[in-house]
């Protein structure tokens, strides 16, 4: 049995000295190859801090975190930045592009940062990322000139181009128009379908949540709810 993903087990998180604040209080949760999962709650949840520690930005006040099997407690800050680069994979609501660069130069970033240089290879790569969007004909156009639905897909084609087991998409269609998020939706499911990546997906719409494979419910720092949805 492999391992999952990601692995919480009664992970707390806390900010403060003086006057402390439990944001995360117990949090049990398994995310397994494969998954498309919806993370919801109210605003002042928790969803943000949670997303923190899952893409290995934040270290847990306590509790246990494994990703791939590896307990985070026992890496150094190098370590961890060398095992989120290698299997984490972020798509934000504004997709943080570097808008002076071309799309395929700010797809090679995260490849260029993790391994100090930029192949042929990793070229190739990632043009067959925006290919894979929709933009291999625009992958020399610098993304300030691109439409938003556009630049999310460059970002999309950014996040996966390492091929990362997990992919984190906080409101990745939150600044889009229906039309335009419906279709950065179902890119996301299309990938999750066919590499099998598994994606966590933290949204405020019912509708995009109830189309994932499983809702996990956070309020007040705790999982209130986690169901499966049966399509």
């Amino acid at each position: 049995m492999t391992d999952p993903v990601i692995e919480l087990a009664g992970v707390t998180k806390d900010f403060g000295e003086d006057v402390v604040t439990h944001v995360l209080k117990g949090i049990d949760l398994r995310i397994e190859a494969g998954e498309f999962t919806a993370l919801v709650g109210p605003s002042g949840s928790g969803k943000s801090t949670l997303l923190n520690l899952l893409g290995l930005l934040d270290r847990p006040t306590g509790g246990k975190l494994r990703v791939l099997g590896r307990d985070i407690s026992a890496l150094d800050d190098t370590e961890l930045t060398e095992l989120r680069g290698r299997s984490i994979g972020f798509v934000f609501q504004f997709h943080h592009l570097l808008p002076a660069l071309t799309a395929v130069q700010n797809v090679l970033m995260p490849l260029a940062i993790a391994r100090g240089r930029v192949t042929t290879e990793q070229r190739e790569a990632a043009i067959e990322g925006l290919r894979e969007v929709g933009l291999a004909d625009r992958a020399d156009e610098r993304t300030m000139r691109l439409s938003g639905g556009q630049q999310q897909r460059v970002a999309i084609a950014r996040a996966l181009v390492g091929r990362p087991p997990l992919v984190l998409a906080d409101e990745p269609t939150g600044n889009l128009d229906t039309a335009t998020a419906d279709e950065v939706f179902e890119l996301l499911r299309g990938f999750n379908r066919r590499l099998k990546m598994a994606f966590l997906l933290v949204t405020h719409s019912p509708e995009l949540a109830g189309r994932c494979d499983r809702i996990v419910t956070l309020v007040d720092g705790r999982i209130v709810e986690d169901r499966a949805i049966d399509h």
